[in-house]
């Protein structure tokens, strides 16, 4: 019997296969598909998750950008040099989930990829997990299975509080001049925004509503704003895939079980940013199993209160700020992206340095007058 058995292979799974195995625990990853394998995302990772980790990531970032442009409705541009401690990395999901999971093996942990799991059941004090190829018993489990697993719902969590937005995306082989600059375009999406991050050889573009609304045609906004950097969508596979957005504090634990990453509808509400916050989930997750396999009982009650406390109470502010932007986009590009200070406190948030609670009250001054 295992100690814990985590479900997804991804970042959140990987990060708490490593912390628990290092703390001498065993651990079995299941993953359905064969890794290394390709994820749709547009790979930016905020360097600020290496302080949960003692290894160098250098192997698994593509490169590093130092620089945001900005446009609306493909013009307006605006541009800025980050002021951060560290770039934002860009990353293969392919390349990066894996090496994460390399690292936890390196610790110890057992990765079984290529095993879908079929079923769950709790009986007596283990889960008996059931996969093709066996059944396969654990005294915890993480669902880290993202934002389409089955897990959460066969735990119990069926009326989830999340908002689940839509991204299509596409990985578009190119000569890659600007390798250090993000691009966002604001304007051509309703409730959301559009997102080029380089690679080395390569850009990943994509575009995502975050906030509902009427249907939009993606394939043709994308389409669109590819052609602005003289690529051609058409010559690359589209990839369709949900967020789950944060959308309020919720119970993210149950018997013997927790759930993190996208399971745990992390993602963040203004910037749909997934990584980050699926690394931190999945730390909280290792350490307080690892209390609860160390006789704590209340444990698993301390990991919510945790996420609720930690990121949920900032996610409150980021929700706000992106009720106002994204009704307001407009508005939002004039008084938000277009100042000064517009680009260096984005580029901050994104890298890390800053919470939105420091932030979002000011900025909601400007695009609500009134507010506060």
């Amino acid at each position: 019997m295992y100690d814990c058995i985590i479900v997804g292979a991804g970042p959140a799974g990987g990060t708490a296969a490593y912390h628990l195995a290092k703390k001498g625990r065993s651990v079995l990853i299941l993953e359905k598909e064969s890794l290394p394998r390709y994820k749709p995302c547009g790979g930016g990772v905020s360097p600020s998750v290496a302080q949960w980790f003692d290894f160098d990531f250098s192997p698994a970032i593509s490169t590093k950008a130092d620089s945001l442009r900005f446009t609306w409705e493909l013009g307006d541009p605006v541009e800025a040099k980050i002021d951060t401690k560290e770039p934002v990395w860009m990353v293969r999901r392919d390349i990066f989930d894996h090496f994460l999971i390399q690292q936890a093996q390196n610790q110890g942990a057992e990765l079984r990829d290529k095993t879908e799991v079929t079923g769950i059941e709790f009986k007596t004090d283990a889960w008996q997990v059931t996969t093709a190829t066996g059944i396969v018993t654990g005294r915890y489990l993480i669902a880290a299975d993202g934002a389409k697993g089955p897990m959460a719902k066969w735990l119990g969590f069926k009326d989830r509080k999340r908002r689940l937005a839509g991204a299509l995306e596409a990985e578009i082989p190119a000569i890659v001049e600007k390798k250090t600059t993000i691009h966002f375009e604001f304007g051509l999406v309703k409730n959301g925004y559009i997102w080029n991050f380089p690679k080395t050889d390569c850009y990943s573009i994509g575009v995502g509503t975050f906030m509902g609304g009427e249907p939009q045609d993606f394939k043709k906004i994308l389409d669109e704003y590819a052609k602005s950097f003289n690529l051609d969508i058409k010559t690359s596979k589209q990839y369709g895939h949900p967020l789950c957005i944060w959308d309020g504090n919720q119970k993210l634990h149950t018997q013997n079980a927790v759930l993190a990453g996208e399971a745990a509808c992390v993602v963040d509400p203004f910037t749909a940013e997934g990584i980050r916050p699926s690394i931190f989930s999945a730390v909280l997750a290792a350490g307080f199993i690892h209390d609860a396999l160390s006789g704590d009982i209340n444990a698993l009650e301390n990991y919510t209160n945790a996420i609720n406390e930690q990121w949920g109470n900032d996610m409150a502010w980021a929700q706000k700020l992106a009720g106002a932007f994204y009704r307001f986009p407009g508005i939002g590009y004039r008084v938000g992206v277009k100042r000064p200070s517009g680009a260096q406190i984005m580029g901050k948030i994104l890298c890390g340095e800053l919470r939105y609670d420091d932030v979002v009250g000011r900025a909601l001054k400007r695009l609500i007058p009134g507010f506060g």
